[in-house]
């Protein structure tokens, strides 16, 4: 560490000096400065490069536990520990931010549907149980509405509906999506807040057309929606958060990219491989 130290202050002081200060021998300076680097040390540097072009083909968004994940998937003997110490040197950090805000409807018209999930959220198969919730990204033109539905067994985006406004439309149009999309066989839940645009007679006659159960949140109990909740989630910390958005156009066009490349086929879930 030593050695290290003065061949980085060497550029502004002399070696000697430098040497002298922290009590070692100049000459034992230039032995290690002509070493060549222990295999350890080529293949950290191997390693660390692998994970700065991870962290750019993921779009910055993967911390130690995914990385690792990926290493390992693509044949890397590594353990994590090592990843972390390597992201720590070289300086790979995720963009995170904690907290974020959620669209909610004001006013409620229609008595709510009961809550028919129980923790854990799980569903057995494809097309059993839906979640859908509507949240907002902010851009320099104002806000940008998304509404999504995502199917719970495999956590993917199966409807999504992007408006200026948050109405019922919106919310109607990312079911339809969804609906035209995996024409579910009668007997599916559909789980959502207690919203209004959730409550209201157009959208839960949609349901009823198409054979889908509702099912609402209790009151004051967000976890009832958390597979929802964790999508967005995912969305702010891996995309809007750091992000400005000029336009609304511009703010649709990366949402899209964000669902439809990134979370549906690339990204790696949040569970264990």
């Amino acid at each position: 560490m030593k050695y290290a130290w003065i061949a980085q202050q060497a550029s502004d002081h002399s070696v000697s000096a430098l040497c002298r200060a922290l009590t070692v021998s100049t000459s034992g300076f230039y032995d290690w400065r002509s070493r060549a680097p222990s295999p350890r040390a080529i293949e950290n540097a191997r390693l660390a490069l692998t994970i700065q072009c991870l962290h750019r083909e993921y779009r910055e968004a993967y911390g130690t536990e995914k990385v690792w994940r990926e290493l390992r998937d693509r044949g890397e003997q590594c353990g994590r520990h090592r990843v972390a110490r390597l992201r720590r040197h070289h300086g790979v950090v995720t963009k995170r931010r904690r907290r974020y805000l959620r669209a909610r409807a004001p006013y409620q018209f229609e008595p709510p549907a009961p809550n028919r999930l129980r923790w854990p959220f799980h569903s057995p198969a494809p097309d059993r149980i839906w979640v859908t919730d509507i949240t907002y990204v902010p851009t320099r033109q104002g806000w940008l509405y998304l509404a999504v539905v995502l199917d719970l067994f495999a956590r993917l985006v199966i409807g999504w509906a992007m408006s200026n406004r948050q109405d019922q439309e919106l919310a109607s149009s990312a079911l339809m999506m969804a609906i035209d999309r995996r024409r579910p066989p009668p007997g599916l839940i559909h789980h959502s807040d207690r919203g209004s645009l959730y409550t209201s007679k157009v959208y839960r006659k949609m349901l009823d057309d198409h054979g889908i159960t509702a099912s609402m949140s209790r009151v004051a109990m967000p976890y009832d929606n958390a597979a929802a909740e964790t999508f967005f989630s995912s969305l702010k910390n891996e995309l809007t958060h750091h992000e400005q958005f000029a336009t609304i156009d511009e703010a649709r066009h990366q949402l899209f990219d964000y669902i439809e490349v990134f979370y549906n086929r690339q990204r790696k879930g949040d569970g264990g491989s």
